[in-house]
């Protein structure tokens, strides 16, 4: 009984995280009208779910008698929660920033460490797959048809009138831009086109392996084709990156090594032209200056942080958490017209290193190192850095050990991957579905 309400509610958390930022923009809009920040009252809807879902499964631990079964996994994780109290006792000690923190950073690794300790059934992972497969048909259709949907319905759904900016007081915005294009990326119903690129990564990684095994060919390249358009329409580089890492694993699996090669060759052949190509039409697709520069310089900024502060700067002090209690930071390139923003005072706008708007006063702006793994340096110092990849680095051994494990494993290197160049793990759709997953498995 305990078992069936336990995957029953994990079945309608997974099936609803991609849908958290539209659901909650416009539950806000229903209750308080335009022009709101999203309500925390209904932005915690999943983690409320999540603590129902933990509190289930351990009664049906209690209730099963088994023996705490602790490994070096576990371990880590304690260690890094121990490690994180530590150090911002030691620091700054604000609890309630500390509490930004432990929510991007722990909560997905708790339920990970909780769920992984009751069983799941055949039947029941079959159905997270299937389920996977069918949010993300519609995940990625309404993208496709959002792409083409005017201002004005958004603002209707209670989003913000604005693009491209993340703004803490406001509304989210419905989508973003690709600097001066003028090209939107998709976003779909999530809240932003780098989390729906890395959510997608979840059922490409269980399309692309039916796909280039299967039974049914036709139907499964349609699928994937689809999970791949709304990848590369997001353009969001490091999602790109980690599916074509993805792709390039299965066909290793699942072809001769002489066809391996070949299919190699024409596929990085394919690219090289795309990118030269788009390069010379569109060169801002590709080279981002204000975005790629922060690639680079962010992540020097943060390793340089980490070894002057070789015991971190304490949890929340970087990444996600910095942006709910900092400035909302806009970085221009030299030479930009910043005259936009002028009915917008509160918002702090930079022209290269000069601080343009507001006069009155100094912004504060979030530190973003672009790098998960970096952020967590960051944060909790080089031994909180070297403990989180350790970390990483045996669920994926433990994940490579099963057959079964696959989908779950491409995902899960997918987005580590990818949270070299992003902080990957931030969004809740991502991470509470994938360590999820990881526990379902039962590595």
């Amino acid at each position: 009984m305990l078992q069936r309400l336990r995957q029953s509610l994990a079945l309608v958390l997974i099936a609803f995280l991609p849908f958290h930022a539209l659901l909650v923009t416009f539950g806000t809009k229903l209750i308080r009208g335009s022009g709101n920040a999203p309500m925390s009252q209904l932005a915690i809807w999943k983690e409320g779910l999540l603590a129902v879902i933990l509190l289930v499964a351990f009664l049906e631990w209690l209730k099963s008698k088994k023996k705490w079964k602790f490994d070096e996994i576990d371990l880590s994780i304690v260690l890094l929660i121990a490690l994180s109290l530590v150090v911002t006792n030691f620091t700054h000690g604000d609890w309630k920033l500390y509490l930004f923190g432990f929510k991007y950073d722990f909560i997905p690794l708790i339920a990970f460490f909780a769920l992984r300790r009751v069983e799941w059934s055949e039947k029941f992972i079959k159905n997270v797959f299937r389920l996977l497969i069918g949010v993300g048909v519609v995940v990625s259709g309404f993208g496709l048809v959002a792409m083409f949907l005017p201002q004005a319905w958004f603002t209707l759904l209670g989003y913000s009138d604005l693009h491209s900016l993340y703004l803490p007081d406001a509304p989210l915005a419905a989508f973003q831009q690709i600097e001066s294009l003028g090209i939107r990326r998709m976003q779909s119903v999530m809240s932003g086109p780098n989390q729906l690129g890395l959510w997608l990564l979840i059922p490409f990684s269980i399309s692309v392996i039916k796909m280039l095994r299967g039974s049914v060919t036709g139907h499964w390249s349609l699928v994937t084709g689809l999970f791949g358009l709304g990848i590369l329409l997001t353009f969001s580089r490091s999602a790109w990156i980690a599916a074509f890492v993805i792709f390039v694993i299965v066909l290793y699996q699942t072809q001769s090594k002489k066809a391996f090669k070949k299919s190699v060759t024409q596929i990085v052949g394919l690219i090289i032209v795309s990118v030269i190509v788009l390069t010379m039409v569109q060169p801002g697709v590709l080279l981002r200056l204000t975005s790629s520069s922060g690639h680079f310089t962010r992540p020097i900024e943060a390793w340089q942080i980490m070894n002057k502060h070789k015991f971190g700067l304490g949890l929340g002090m970087a990444g996600p958490a910095s942006n709910r209690v900092s400035d909302a930071c806009v970085n221009l390139p030299e030479g930009s017209d910043a005259s936009w923003a002028s009915d917008r005072p509160d918002l702090c706008v930079f022209v290269g290193e000069t601080q343009i708007q507001p006069s009155d006063r100094e912004c504060k702006c979030p530190f973003l190192p672009e790098n998960w793994y970096l952020q967590i340096g960051t944060e909790l110092g080089i031994i909180g850095f070297a403990l989180y990849l350790i970390m990483i680095f045996m669920v994926i051994r433990r994940l490579s050990r099963k057959e079964k494990l696959k989908p779950v494993l491409l995902a899960f290197i997918g987005i580590s991957i990818a949270a070299l160049f992003l902080h990957a793990w931030e969004d809740s759709a991502v991470a509470y579905t994938i360590w999820m997953l990881a526990a379902i498995i039962g590595i």
